[in-house]
């Protein structure tokens, strides 16, 4: 059965069936707009967007499999602020051909992933497009934190990561060539393996500045730099190999540092901290904050691209 066959409030109905709710949804689907708590008073939003074709593949991937990365781009951001994910809206636009089991497994995919912060997926909006097309937006909770921005990072400062990076780049390079393992790294890519808990042990812990590395280590860091008017210099030998990616790497003929320093879509939270912080083991520190401009790696200027850019 297709979109068309059972119209715009026929795919809703099957699509919100699917849904649970958390605690912060006080009113979910089927009105003008849901209800969220916000007990802090405060809401931290952030939105993006996916496009068939620039940031996935329903040849590569499972429309559930999509369904978590989308959730995972979002919900990463807001973590990477110091806050809860607490809801997330979806519009969708779909071609009227597509089976309705895609939208299905594909709401299952956004449900299961808010889920493990305890987020609901509270409402949206349906089109018809000929361009498959998930927009998300995000919502949470400081929990009486103050945000944790981009502009605090100082000079001193230990920069430290959350999570793993190069394993989804390194995933997205095997699927390209044509090749679906090793299966560690196409499933990287398919779905991301978020620290979420991260991102408000973070902000607990006095970090400075924060950011979700979505489109690549260097590139990232980079708008920290800028917005705190700071240099960050990245240590590369805090970054081990793992052999899967390394075995990849000579069989591509890749240097696997280039996925690790400039690959995104692992979704890991880099935060900059005082150095008076005691670093708990879900933080590895990579490198360090100083006076100047730009990011280094080992005090060398990067040759190459240093991260994801959508305009070129």
């Amino acid at each position: 059965m297709t979109v068309a066959g059972v119209g715009e409030f026929g795919l809703i109905d099957r699509v919100t069936a699917r849904l649970t709710y958390g605690k912060s949804c006080l009113l979910g689907p089927g009105d003008d707009g849901a209800v969220v708590a916000a007990p802090d008073r405060r809401v931290v939003a952030s939105t993006d967007v996916l496009v068939e074709g620039r940031h996935f593949r329903r040849d590569w991937s499972s429309a559930r499999d999509i369904g978590h990365r989308a959730a995972a781009a979002n919900l990463a951001d807001i973590a990477a602020m110091g806050a809860t994910p607490t809801a997330l809206l979806v519009a969708l636009c779909l071609p009227a051909e597509l089976e309705t089991s895609w939208a299905e497994e594909l709401a299952d995919g956004l449900a299961a992933e808010a889920a493990r912060m305890g987020a609901s997926v509270v409402g949206g909006d349906m089109s018809a497009s000929p361009t498959l097309t998930i927009a998300v937006t995000a919502l949470g909770d400081l929990a009486d934190r103050p945000p944790v921005v981009r502009s605090g990072a100082r000079p001193g400062d230990v920069v430290a990561l959350a999570g793993r990076t190069g394993w989804a780049a390194a995933g997205y390079t095997v699927l390209s060539r044509g090749f679906r393992t090793p299966r560690l790294l196409v499933e990287a890519f398919r779905r991301p393996e978020v620290p979420y808990p991260a991102g408000p042990q973070a902000a607990g812990l006095g970090a400075t500045a924060m950011i979700d590395v979505s489109d690549g280590l260097l590139a990232d860091l980079g708008h920290v730099a800028k917005a705190s008017g700071v240099a960050i210099d990245v240590h590369r030998d805090s970054f081990e190999v793992p052999r899967q990616m390394r075995d990849a790497a000579q069989a591509l003929g890749v240097d696997p540092y280039s996925w690790i320093l400039t690959g995104g879509d692992d979704h890991a939270l880099a935060a900059t901290f005082p150095p008076s912080v005691a670093l708990p083991a879900e933080w590895r520190p990579v490198g360090r904050v100083a006076e100047g401009t730009g990011v280094t790696v080992d005090g060398a200027t990067y040759e190459g691209r240093t991260g994801w850019d959508h305009f070129r």
